[in-house]
């Protein structure tokens, strides 16, 4: 058996590639009256399946404003989708409402607090083929022939 950072091979010379592609998370910090981005963070749910985002240094996301809480915002992947969870006292508003729990969504704008921080979501997927050798039937090419028997993993 082969493990290839969420590829999975089983005696690579007949082997299928079964690929997945996961749900990459980009954060936007936009200008206040501009609303250009300032500043970005980009997660992949496999190493963040939960965001903090808040005053406190021990977030993954910390924003210096009045009206941020040391612990604001978590945004979790769960079942193949990112969830967004208010955790501190102003809340979270999106399109001018205020909410305690809502589905993300790519291109949407949430503000911490009524007049607080605006942060854009944005989605795009990772390819866990990207910067692999392919042969002829899609699956990775194996310079040592002679060990393709061989149990490997290869975690990222």
């Amino acid at each position: 058996m082969t493990v290839i950072s969420g590829l999975l091979l089983i005696k690579p010379k007949f082997a299928k590639v079964f690929k997945y592609e996961t749900s990459v998370i980009t954060l936007s910090l936009l200008h206040p009256l501009q609303l250009i981005p300032v500043q970005n963070w980009t997660f992949e749910p496999k190493i963040n399946p939960v965001i903090k985002i808040g005053r406190s240094i021990g977030n993954d996301v910390i924003l210096y404003s009045a009206v941020v809480s040391r612990h604001h915002l978590e945004i979790k992947y769960t079942e193949s989708r990112w969830e967004l969870i208010n955790i501190g006292s102003n809340g979270i508003y999106i399109d001018g409402k205020r909410v305690a729990k809502a589905e993300a969504k790519d291109g949407m704008i949430v503000s911490l607090a009524s007049s607080g921080p605006k942060i854009k979501i944005k989605f795009h997927e990772s390819d866990p083929m990207e910067g692999l050798d392919l042969d002829n039937n899609g699956t990775p090419s194996n310079p040592n022939k002679d060990e393709t028997e061989k149990e490997t993993r290869i975690s990222s």
